[in-house]
């Protein structure tokens, strides 16, 4: 596909034509045998490794505008590309490629007492959109995500990505034509210009049946807002570890490191450390400790701040801030209901943990707190589609309706009811 500057296309044209060959390529889609989609998938993870100097190119390029542009460390990490990542992203495509194809798979039968038997099955949602911005890997997790469930997909990137994310789709595109597939099944939007956005949220004249924004807060915020289609998506993700009296030290310091360090940058990573007061005396300073060495700054409640030196005063705000950076705010509770409390004050709903060896008050926090993913003894950083054994997530669902948590492909279909009968007449 040919790229333009924001000056020289109609914006609107174009959006329009790609929604009417997404609509046409998923009707395609949506018959399409399993062997033909697990071709086309395997195709793209092997032409993207074929093309990994090309793409690694193509990054280079994306990195030197973003850093001279003056872009935060979090955010080049998301846009930066090395070849462990592009081989991550060629085994996330071969793992959606083997996952169950969710087309035609029966949710549910029963029989009524007029003799009718019924189906509930699982078929495509049609077309999406996918609106994102720095991580270039989402441009083939998307398009692998829709395709495995037999949907068309119309990708935009953002600008920072703009060169990566094309030699991506490009890898996708010629192994759809390999394997007989439209290559319009997955398009990307060929400018920069945000008008382009604004056509995606209003629907493409009803070509587009949902839309899927990965990137920070503005663009989540934007999309919600101005969308005229169903939206999946997470608007923060404020995750909090809660500490319990019970907790093991080692394993307790293991995991708030990890939640909160690992990758500082994705909408898993810790953000916020409550801790049983009971436990304060032995476990505080280790675990803020380890958290220091690993480089990263503490935030902590008026108690923190007079148990470690180091802390420095939290603010309300802090509370509320998803920092995607090495800082964390650490409060300590009387309980596990203060801790509860908080979590419904501040959390997003994403993501929260707790860490004990109290398998009642596990049962507790599962049962009372209200986020798309609950963790015990686990990182937080697991939160991923990938790690549930999804293959991959086109994003993490914060919403009650149809999708919450990773949305994988399962997520990404829809259903309808087939009713066998033999020859009833409602009387």
């Amino acid at each position: 596909m040919n790229t333009h500057s924001p000056t020289d296309i109609d914006v609107a044209g174009l959006m329009a034509e790609m929604g009417r060959k997404a609509r046409t390529a998923a009707r395609i889609l949506a018959t399409t045998p399993s062997k033909a989609k697990r071709s086309a998938l395997n195709g793209a993870a092997d032409r993207i490794l074929a093309e990994r100097d090309t793409i690694l190119a193509a990054n280079r390029k994306d990195m030197e505008k973003g850093r001279a542009a003056g872009l935060g460390d979090a955010f080049l990490d998301r846009l930066m590309l090395d070849d462990t990542r592009i081989q991550q992203i060629a085994a996330a495509m071969r793992a959606i490629s083997a996952l169950d194809d969710p087309v035609g798979q029966t949710i549910a039968e029963w029989d009524v007492p007029s003799g009718l038997h019924i189906s509930r099955v699982r078929t495509p949602l049609g077309v999406i959109g996918i609106i994102y911005e720095s991580r270039p890997n989402v441009t083939a997790d998307a398009a692998a995500l829709c395709l495995m469930a037999g949907n068309a997909a119309i990708l935009r990137g953002g600008s920072d990505s703009f060169h990566s994310s094309r030699a991506l789709h490009q890898c996708f595109a010629d192994a759809l034509s390999a394997a007989n597939l439209p290559p319009e099944a997955v398009q990307i939007v060929p400018t920069t210009d945000r008008a382009a956005v604004g056509e995606m949220l209003r629907g493409l004249d009803g070509a587009i049946d949902v839309i899927v924004p990965r990137g920070g807060k503005g663009l989540v915020a934007r999309v919600q807002s101005e969308a005229r289609v169903p939206v999946f998506a997470h608007l923060e993700g404020i995750c909090h570890v809660y500490v319990d009296k019970a907790a093991d030290r080692e394993m307790a310091t293991k995991l708030v490191v990890n939640s909160k360090m690992r990758r500082t940058g994705i909408c898993g990573a810790a953000e916020t450390l409550l801790l049983h007061a009971d436990a304060a005396p032995t476990h505080l300073l280790p675990i803020l400790d380890a958290l220091r060495e690993a480089g990263c700054e503490i935030r902590g409640d008026r108690t923190v701040t007079d148990m470690v030196n180091f802390a420095t005063p939290a603010t309300e705000q802090d509370w509320s801030s998803e920092y995607l950076a090495p800082i964390i705010s650490v409060r300590i509770v009387a309980d596990i209901d203060e801790a509860i409390a908080h979590i419904s004050t501040w959390s997003s709903h994403h993501t929260e943990a707790i860490i004990t060896n109290d398998t009642a008050a596990r049962d507790v926090f599962f049962r009372k707190v209200d986020s798309a993913i609950l963790l015990h003894n686990a990182s937080t950083q697991y939160a991923d589609g990938g790690e549930f054994g999804m293959g991959a997530e086109i994003g993490i669902s914060t919403g009650k309706m149809h999708a919450r948590g990773p949305v994988g492909v399962e997520q990404l279909t829809s259903f309808k009811y087939l009713v066998d009968g033999s020859g009833q007449c409602r009387p």
